[in-house]
């Protein structure tokens, strides 16, 4: 069995006591440790913000483009081993173990690219300079540098390969050191990614360090000019706004919180419809691709009140199709869930739901592949529904963090957005039609409650990137219970990671900026 030190102040750290065990998900077995409260976390911090930031900002936007593209090619050359790491720690089949690793090289390729299109600038430049006088000689220029902190991510167990280089890319680009705390339960990849990357020598001391025991000391840690991006419960993120560094120092936080994300069907959909296939298509797709453990999965299915039982009775006859069990076995489509506390929490999420809503496919006496169900933390998919939605509540408000999504039926257009909205702000919705103008107008009345919503016509049927999958050109995240943050979206991520300031001098003095400076372009 493996331990997972911690990596501060640019060394490995001795191994510490009440370490927390890491299981195979499937057999249950023991197969890392990872070190309880860490050591020396001010001096690890200390030593990020100084040899970290003054490493990483002593090169141009293209140089740091340069070194994720140095990143994406270690990943690469390692795939293999991540690839098993993510089947004995998280219990995932190749395909869905590839949404997370594969992801992380393609989100980290793409900052490479557009990093690389800033060139040698060192400085960006927000908008064009403003006039403070008559003559126009005194003018105000706005630029963005770099915070002169640290990047403190504490990250979901869902995808530990993704979630790290999602954040950590822009972060890099931007010249910031980041301190990654990954979930204990499936810390094992995220820290072999980190410990691959460290050994290779691409990035300055102190720019990249794990913690992934205890997350005791660490927000103690933060001061004024650090930033914090967690992703995880509503409870926990409550907690984090809250404590007093974040509060006193104006720490800048990005939360992803507890999002129940819904998909709208069209009135025009009816069964036998290119649009209704692709519908049940996404549907079934977004409640087994990684177990349902997504941020960004249906969890809220919408459908006109005339389909609700043509559509149960088409994503009931998917999800009879889908094997659950062990990943090693190659018959098997949907591995586990991460965790049997997981499975646990999974299972009385369910019940919860089903005391307002009706079980329309119940999988929980399906038989399981080469897995024990009294150990394995397997859990087959589960279709609720209530014909009329204004009649639940429980399924606005509770998200079961698996396979399971619950039909809603709906009258009309208003009604289907009123009832997306009940979510009370979600990282994403998705709608499902072939009417173009339909689309547009529902896009523009769930804009204001999403992060990001998903427009699917049948001519884009096989190219759409799909409701639960996170590009780097769009935005990630969402108001209210979402979180309020946001991150990707192109060059919009590195706003996070700077301070803007306005200059005001001479046009003779701040001409003087554009040698290495560049407009700053989101």
């Amino acid at each position: 069995m493996i331990h997972l030190p911690n990596y501060l102040s640019g060394s490995w750290q001795p191994e510490s006591g009440h370490g927390t065990s890491l299981h195979d998900p499937i057999s249950g077995v023991p197969i890392a440790t990872a070190g309880g409260p860490a050591a020396g976390l001010d001096a690890g911090f200390s030593f990020a913000r100084a040899q970290g930031a003054a490493g990483l900002q002593a090169m141009s936007y293209g140089q740091r483009a340069g070194m994720l593209g140095e990143i994406v090619k270690v990943l690469q050359a390692n795939r293999d081993a991540y690839y098993d790491i993510s089947l004995a720690n998280s219990g995932t089949t190749k395909a869905d173990s590839a949404v997370d690793i594969e992801g992380a090289s393609f989100t980290l390729g793409y900052y490479a690219k557009i990093g690389a299109g800033l060139g040698d600038a060192r400085t960006l430049l927000d908008g064009a300079a403003a006039m403070l006088s008559k003559d126009q000689l005194f003018q105000s220029q706005h630029i963005l540098t770099p915070v002169r902190g640290v990047a403190l991510f504490i990250n979901a167990f869902n995808f530990p390969a993704w979630g790290l280089w999602e954040k950590a890319a822009p972060a890099l680009l931007s010249g910031v050191p980041v301190i990654i705390k990954p979930a204990t339960v499936t810390a094992w990849l995220t820290h072999r990614m980190v410990a691959d990357v460290i050994a290779a020598g691409i990035l300055p001391a102190g720019a990249l360090s794990i913690v992934c025991g205890s997350s005791a000391g660490l927000l103690d840690a933060l001061q004024p000019f650090d930033v914090v991006s967690f992703t995880g419960s509503a409870d926990t993120a409550a907690l984090i706004r809250s404590h007093p560094a974040i509060a006193r120092h104006s720490v800048r936080a990005n939360i992803e919180a507890d999002s129940l994300n819904s998909s709208i069907l069209g009135v025009d959909a009816a069964l036998g419809t290119a649009a209704f296939d692709l519908y049940v298509d996404e549907l079934v797709r977004e409640m087994t691709t990684k177990s349902g453990q997504r941020c960004t999965a249906i969890r809220r299915a919408l459908v006109p009140q005339q389909f609700f039982g043509a559509v149960a009775e088409a994503v009931g006859a998917r999800l009879a199709q889908v094997s659950v069990g062990n990943p090693r076995n190659a018959e098997v489509r949907m591995g586990s869930l991460v965790s049997r506390e997981q499975f646990d929490n999974v299972q009385a999420g369910i019940a919860r739901l089903a005391s307002e809503a009706d079980i329309l496919y119940d999988g929980s006496q399906q038989a399981l592949i080469d897995a024990d169900r009294s150990i394995a933390a397997c859990a087959a998919p589960t279709l609720l529904g209530v014909r009329d939605a204004d009649q639940a509540a429980l399924v606005h408000d509770h998200e079961v963090f698996g396979p399971v999504s619950t039909l809603l039926g709906y009258r009309d257009t208003a009604h289907a957005a009123a009832l997306a909205q009940r979510g009370l702000g979600s990282l994403v919705a998705s709608v499902f039609s072939a009417d173009h103008a339909w689309l547009a107008q529902v896009g523009r009345a769930l804009a204001g409650a999403h992060g990001r919503v998903h427009l699917v016509s049948p001519d884009v049927g096989k190219i759409q990137t799909g409701h639960g999958n996170v590009m780097p050109a769009s935005i990630h995240g969402g108001p209210g219970r979402a979180g309020g943050g946001e991150e990707l979206g192109g060059l919009r991520a590195l706003g996070f990671y700077h301070r803007r300031a306005a200059l005001q001098g001479s046009s003779a003095t701040l001409q003087h900026l554009a040698p290495a400076a560049v407009h700053w372009s989101a």
